[in-house]
């Protein structure tokens, strides 16, 4: 089995499809009660698919921006305390090994490792005194692409009855219904890419909670 490294972005490209997807056919929904003509219908959705995407990936950009500033201060205050106050941090540590059940002598060989590797021992209190964990290899301007163009492809999905084909816009919403199920569903199936999990219940999953939220 390989490691699927683009894994990382997942939360990314879904969060941005199905946003994407229930936004746009939300925008179209909304619209069709109005009359409008289907380039209109058109226009309308695509100019708020873009608008959203770009506000989705400045969101995102932005959010990642943070949470990683956030974890660098709180791992300078760990990295700190480990310098200036390291009996105390000794014995954290050893009180973390022990809720694992390591053996006192365990603990030690520990604590003697860690204070040969003070950032292994800063990574080690910063994940379970803190409870925090931040990927340094995944990049917060990947994740704002990751979501800008999951966004635009899948919430294009909608639109796509109403370009196509001509005829009664109450025909073509209805088609629309079914694509945006197709599209949530497909979206939800293809994670299982990285996830592993059965396609057909992921699918279900992410067609149930995005109908809704639709």
């Amino acid at each position: 089995m390989n490691h699927q490294k683009g894994g990382r972005y997942i939360k990314d490209m879904v969060y941005g499809a199905n946003d994407g997807i229930v936004t746009t056919f939300a925008v179209v929904a909304g619209v069709m009660g109005g009359g409008l003509a289907e380039v209109i219908i058109v226009l309308i959705g695509v100019a708020s698919l873009l608008a959203d995407a770009f506000s989705m990936a400045a969101s995102n950009f932005l959010g990642s921006r943070s949470e990683k500033e956030f974890y660098d201060r709180e791992r300078t205050v760990e990295e700190w305390e480990i310098e200036n106050d390291r009996q105390k941090e000794i014995k954290e540590t050893e009180d973390f090994l022990a809720n694992r059940g390591y053996s006192p002598e365990d603990r030690q060989k520990f604590v003697e490792l860690f204070l040969k590797n003070k950032e292994l021992w800063t990574d080690f209190m910063v994940k379970e005194e803190l409870n925090l964990a931040y990927d340094p290899e995944k990049s917060e301007k990947l994740s704002s692409i990751a979501t800008f163009f999951s966004f635009v492809a899948a919430g294009f999905v909608p639109l796509i009855p109403f370009l196509v084909w001509d005829g009664d816009k109450g025909a073509l919403f209805t088609l629309a219904i079914f694509f945006t199920a197709f599209a949530l569903f497909f979206v939800g199936a293809m994670r299982t890419h990285f996830t592993g999990k059965n396609w057909a219940h992921a699918g279900f999953e992410m067609l149930l909670v995005g109908g809704v939220a639709s």
